[in-house]
């Protein structure tokens, strides 16, 4: 198995909104807010190469939504789905799988692209993986969510006939390497993918851990839908990961991709950071 960080760009999003209840004079220490409030996040995926499957996970939040709409979140930096897939010496047309930890536009945008005026799947050769659970959450998304689920992302997938769903089963296997485990307090049912990679497991963290800021406990998300979920969920895989010596892998933080825990006076924290590519 091989293991390939994909690059998708920057955005911008709500500091306070980003860190929920802990101040600003706190959290732009970690993460400098602009003049507008904002701070740039990365939308960073994994590409899997196990066997004769490519795996992607998440995708980024894509290109086809309106200028209004890409006018809210200030996309920045080079780095492109596209560009970073041929940086590894691959195609989109390469991907067998695209599996979705959740269905978040910043996480699923650049599963569906534009055709003159059909969407269609950007991965044509793939099967996209989700589970009932969080599909159904998605396409009957509740009055404070349902601005994150954008129905050109998320319907087209199922009308290409390309979905499929993962059993919503704790540690059920998705390849020989890969396992899922389900956590639902950013969202029902979001899946964190868990790999065995030479001798080491990683741990992709979704929005369940955006970045290396969120690690203290309480630096949970406004935009979490159970925030105390989200508290207990963090405080058991932080605890499992220590324990366990996982590399944590970060989607959304802006500098750093990867890291290990330590454990201080202060409690758990983050150790040593790296890129995957090091391993």
């Amino acid at each position: 198995m091989k293991l390939y960080t994909i690059e998708t760009g920057f955005f911008k999003l709500d500091g306070g909104a980003m860190f929920g209840v802990v101040p600003k004079t706190i959290w732009n220490k970690l993460n400098p807010a602009d003049e507008n409030n904002l701070c740039s996040w990365a939308m960073r995926c994994l590409l899997i190469e196990d066997g004769k499957r490519l795996i992607l996970v998440d995708n980024g939040i894509g290109d086809k939504q309106d200028a209004k709409f890409f006018s809210h979140y200030y996309l920045h930096g080079t780095d492109t789905l596209d560009k970073s897939l041929a940086a590894h010496g691959f195609h989109r047309d390469d991907i067998t799988d695209v599996f979705l930890t959740h269905l978040h536009f910043d996480h699923c945008g650049g599963s569906i692209v534009r055709q003159g005026d059909k969407l269609v799947p950007a991965f044509k050769n793939a099967t996209y993986w989700s589970n009932a659970d969080h599909w159904k959450w998605a396409t009957q998304p509740n009055e404070r969510e349902k601005a994150s689920f954008l129905k050109d992302n998320i319907l087209p997938i199922q009308e290409s006939g390309q979905l499929k769903f993962v059993d919503h089963t704790e540690g059920v296997a998705f390849t020989k390497n890969m396992q899922i485990r389900f956590v639902n307090g950013h969202t029902d049912a979001m899946m964190l993918p868990q790999l065995r990679y030479k001798d080491q497991t990683i741990l992709y963290m979704a929005d369940l851990l955006p970045s290396i800021g969120h690690i203290p406990l309480p630096y949970v998300m406004a935009y979490d839908m159970f925030p105390l979920t989200t508290l207990n969920e963090k405080k058991s895989f932080l605890q499992e990961a220590l324990d366990n010596k996982y590399v944590l892998f970060f989607e959304h933080d802006p500098v750093n991709e990867c890291c290990i825990l330590q454990q201080t006076d202060k409690g758990i924290r983050a150790g040593e950071t790296f890129k995957l590519s090091t391993l």
